[in-house]
């Protein structure tokens, strides 16, 4: 079992809900600070501040500098003016922290001082869109920002609109679009992640449970190949949240809540296919977030609904999970952060 500190972003508004953000290892965790609904977590290239989305109706994200007992100290937070933000990146200049909006479908953007606070937005970029599934597509959902490893283009995943953007980011802080790639109707893309080679990623579908294998250059996304998160016999509804890629490449990770599971994946020739080679329990129940420990070599469950953290062994040569050890007890966790 791992013993590298990780911190857990969770839920604390709902009935059994945390207080705020955890952090320590698998063998002991502490409140490092209390916050609203923080949803999902991210650190600055240099490791001295933390940033949290609060996924409120009225959505913030929140600054803290990190102590050297792993606590964190509130520093500000700046109104994402849209609702439920529930993911955020940190551009590869650590000039701007840029924040999805869920329910409101927009992606907001905050300059980073040289002390770690946020400043006033530098831009709200408002998306429009909807798609056949009714209930889900009413409207644009963006649910999560992110770069390509070159760290060249932004891209902005819709689930509202079965679309992922691609775009600038200005030295201004303002996202200019420049392509869009439609997933397939009803698929409801919620996140991509790069191979790490650069010219492959892959877009998990929340709605239709599905993984969408892409050819990647220069900001530019081509649909190679669409598979299933499910073994051909898996019954009843399941909702994929997170994907991964290893380091080397090899292999894909996804979660599937619903079933509970874990999907792996083994990529072809430089990535741009893939096959479903196992599916494993996630060690809980409505695995929402997954994470690699800092070396590869275990991977870290977040079961939202069974207040649980659950950690696997990840075979370096197959790419199997094996789990390991007992599930921590956490409330409501939605991301975890390994440092």
């Amino acid at each position: 079992m791992t013993s590298e500190r990780i911190y857990v972003g969770s839920y604390t508004n709902r009935a059994g809900g945390g207080k705020g953000i955890g952090v320590g290892s698998l063998d002991a965790m502490t409140l490092a600070v209390a916050t609203d609904d923080p949803s999902f977590l991210t650190r600055s290239g240099d490791g001295r501040f933390l940033y949290a989305t609060n996924e409120l109706e009225a959505g913030r994200v929140s600054a803290f500098a990190i102590q050297e007992d792993g606590s964190l100290e509130f520093l500000n937070d700046q109104s994402t003016e849209g609702a439920h933000p529930c993911h955020l990146a940190i551009d590869p200049t650590g000039s701007f922290l840029l924040s999805a909006n869920y329910s409101s479908g927009s992606v907001a953007i905050h300059p980073i001082a040289a002390d770690g606070s946020l400043g006033d937005a530098t831009q709200i970029l408002q998306r429009e869109g909807t798609g056949p599934n009714e209930e889900r597509q009413e409207g644009p959902h963006a649910h999560q920002i992110t770069f390509d490893p070159a760290g060249a283009y932004a891209f902005n995943v819709d689930l509202g609109s079965d679309s992922v953007y691609i775009s600038k980011l200005t030295k201004e802080g303002r996202l200019e679009d420049v392509d869009r790639l439609a997933i397939h109707a009803g698929a409801g893309p919620r996140h991509i992640v790069f191979h790490p080679g650069g010219g492959a990623a892959y877009v998990i579908n929340e709605l239709d449970s599905t993984l969408t294998v892409c050819a990647y250059a220069d900001g530019k996304l081509t649909v190679v190949q669409t598979l299933s998160t499910r073994p051909d016999d898996a019954e009843g509804e399941s909702f994929p949240a997170e994907v991964l890629v290893s380091a080397d490449g090899r292999f894909v990770y996804g979660s599937n809540r619903g079933d509970d599971t874990i999907a792996v994946f083994e990529t072809g020739a430089e990535g741009v296919d893939a096959e479903l080679i196992q599916t494993i329990g996630s060690g809980g129940t409505w695995p929402r977030h997954l994470a690699f420990s800092k070396d590869g070599t275990q991977l870290y469950a977040a079961n939202e609904r069974s207040d649980s953290i659950a950690v696997f062994a990840v075979d370096q040569s197959s790419g199997a999970l094996t789990a390991t050890g007992t599930p921590l007890s956490w409330p409501q966790p939605g991301c975890v952060l390994p440092v």
